[in-house]
């Protein structure tokens, strides 16, 4: 998902180690604008100056380094997998851009979503819980891409004066993730709340943000009703939670606005058509995206109660059948294999032809030890598609159960090359090195694991012994070197 050095960067300055040796977890942010003002330069520019590209890369890997340090990313290839080709389809349509962008579901209950400098776009589970479809979903992410193509956040820190660059970062974070303490636990109530205040969209952004989306939806063929009806649950929020708006309603302002100016669009659009807007076209992959987070971001008896309350209350098909999908990733956790497969059943039976449900029937095959039946499916859910990691993930991890080790490193190392950050990957990588008897490699793949955790201490000890270990391969050794630099380097700021 990163260039290299980036990701690397981004998890090595957020990692416990590094919260230890500033003494508590609030004092992570001396950390982050220390090594900004001594790796890099300071990255505000005062108000005079223009804010370039490369200072606007630079403050967003510094804006990632602190969402990181604070709340837990969910990184399910699967979910990283949707959510950005949903981002690459809006990115096709408006254009080359200045950036490489990447678009992150963070676990918290707040209603949020946000985007950063350089192309970093954030949804919070919490605002994903409240949509019904893609293309709300859709939306929202073209609305966010606009403001970042617009430049519009760009163009507020730039007239923001020098001297208050470490409050930006955080001031950035806070809005990010929807959690005030970020900036409040450094800087005063004032100071976080003028550097917050600066940074809201105005009405004029909003406007462009939302003419934007409105045509990439457009283009793309989606339903552009969707931004109403994501608009009216943003001004019911206002109406009722108006005495602690959810930070989206705080950065994003005038959802009354903003709702009659789309409402407007909508009207135009629909005098120059001689038909009804296109129905939602991804109904089904989004209700299995938004369980799968669900699964992985709320209480389990929260989700029980939200998927029989569905089944209870509609006789929707698609509906239905997604809360039978949501049952069965809640039955697979907890280990009720025989009612993990017969609430997948009634799904594979509603859709017949979706190939995705045969890598999540496999993955419960191998939960369950029938690693024959999986390795069937996964072989031919890989050939159709070898690009899709969460097949090689489970087409992995099935070939290292059956002692297949060098057809599971291959795969392995393809999640690796193409989820970087996605710590599991090598923490099986070093399984299977163990299993041939490779201890050295093993223990580098141990120490990336541990790096990726955040566990620094353990990946350090690891790290120190690859480099060392002549059995090792030079490229390894090399890396190993490279990574107890920048830890050194971290530990010294």
């Amino acid at each position: 998902m990163y260039p290299k050095g980036l990701t690397l960067f981004m998890r090595l300055s957020c990692s416990p180690m590094i919260h230890q040796r500033f003494f508590c977890k609030a004092y992570f942010a001396v950390a982050v604008i220390f090594s900004v003002l001594v790796v890099g330069q300071c990255l505000v520019p005062t108000s005079s100056q223009g804010f370039s590209i490369g200072e606007e890369r630079d403050i967003g890997e510094q804006l990632l380094l602190a969402v990181r340090g604070e709340f837990e990313l969910l990184d399910d290839p699967d979910i990283v997998q949707y959510i950005n080709r949903l981002g690459q389809q809006v990115l096709a349509i408006a254009g080359p851009q200045y950036f490489d962008y990447h678009f992150f579901v963070v676990k918290n209950k707040q209603f949020n979503a946000f985007a950063a400098p350089s192309g970093l776009i954030f949804f919070n589970s919490g605002l994903i819980k409240t949509m019904q479809s893609e293309d709300q979903l859709l939306s929202v992410l073209a609305h966010e891409v606009g403001h970042v193509v617009s430049r519009h956040l760009s163009r507020r820190i730039a007239k923001q004066e020098k001297i208050s660059a470490a409050s930006m970062i955080f001031g950035l974070a806070s809005l990010a993730v929807g959690n005030p303490a970020l900036t409040q636990g450094l800087f005063s109530g004032a100071l976080a709340a003028n550097q917050t205040a600066g940074l809201n969209f105005s009405r004029q952004d909003e406007e462009q943000a939302d003419r934007l989306a409105f045509g990439w939806l457009r283009i793309m063929g989606r339903n552009p009703t969707a931004m109403e009806s994501m608009l009216k649950s943003m001004r019911r929020i206002t109406r009722y939670r108006s005495e602690q708006l959810p930070p989206y309603l705080l950065t994003h302002p005038n959802p009354e606005d903003r709702l009659d100016y789309v409402q407007s669009l909508l009207e135009l659009e629909r005098k120059k058509m001689d038909k009804p807007f296109p129905d939602d076209v991804g109904k089904f992959p989004f209700l299995r995206f938004k369980y799968r987070v669900l699964s992985q971001s709320v209480e389990p008896e929260d989700l029980r109660v939200h998927c029989a309350n569905t089944l209870a209350s509609t006789d929707n098909g698609l509906k239905t059948a997604m809360a039978h999908y949501g049952l069965a990733l809640l039955s697979a956790k907890e280990n009720d294999f025989q009612k993990a497969h017969k609430h997948l059943d009634i799904v594979r039976n509603e859709f017949p032809g979706r190939d995705i449900l045969d890598i999540d029937l496999a993955a419960l095959y191998i939960d369950s030890g029938e690693l024959e039946k999986a390795v069937r499916l996964l072989r031919r859910s890989y050939q159709r598609d070898p690009t899709d990691m969460y097949c090689t993930f489970k087409y992995a991890e099935a070939m290292a159960m059956k002692g297949q080790l060098e057809a599971a490193e291959k795969f392995y190392l393809e999640v690796a090359k193409n989820i970087p950050e996605y710590s599991q990957v090598y923490y099986e990588l070093a399984r299977v090195k163990s299993g041939q008897g490779e201890r050295g490699v093993s223990t580098f793949y141990l120490a990336k694991y541990y790096l990726y955790e955040g566990r620094i201490k353990y990946a350090k000890q690891y790290l120190s012994r690859a480099e060392k270990d002549s059995d090792i391969p030079a490229p390894l050794q090399e890396e190993a070197k490279a990574i107890l630099k920048r830890l050194k380097e971290l530990e010294d700021a």
